[in-house]
């Protein structure tokens, strides 16, 4: 399958997040990441599933790389564990100053518009997707 031909991964909104996500995702250093699972559910799209393939997108929307799904959860966000949190390549050093930094950014107007929730908020209970995922392709 062509690059062009597969579905896109974007991270984060385009801007200063996206283009520093993509570039742990080109050099190897990301190979997990994170979603809230009520943003799957509102949005009707299914879960991703372990060998699907995607074209991640830099914040001009140009196809930069592709990467295979190898492992999918679907937990409570207390139960992240830290070798999840290190993989995200974030440069986090503990599952809280992980969890921190998703907080700051699923409490985003962003993120709460995307949702169409003004007031939701993150708790030990909010479930989560992780995903692990390989580099296959570099554009």
């Amino acid at each position: 399958m062509e690059i062009d031909d597969l579905p896109l991964a974007e991270f984060a909104f385009p801007g200063p997040l996206r283009d520093s996500l993509v570039a742990t995702i080109l050099s190897g250093t990301k190979t997990s990441t994170s979603a809230l699972l009520v943003g799957y559910e509102r949005a009707g799209d299914p879960l991703p599933e372990v060998g699907e393939r995607s074209a991640v997108v830099n914040s001009e929307g140009r196809r930069v790389a592709v990467i295979e799904l190898t492992e999918v959860r679907v937990l409570r966000l207390a139960d992240v564990d830290l070798q999840h949190a290190l993989d995200e390549g974030e440069g986090d050093e503990s599952v809280a100053q992980w969890r921190a930094g998703h907080e700051t950014f699923w409490h985003s107007a962003e993120v709460r518009a995307e949702l169409g929730d003004p007031g939701f908020t993150a708790d030990d209970d909010t479930m989560v997707v992780t995903e692990r995922f390989r580099l296959v392709h570099r554009s």
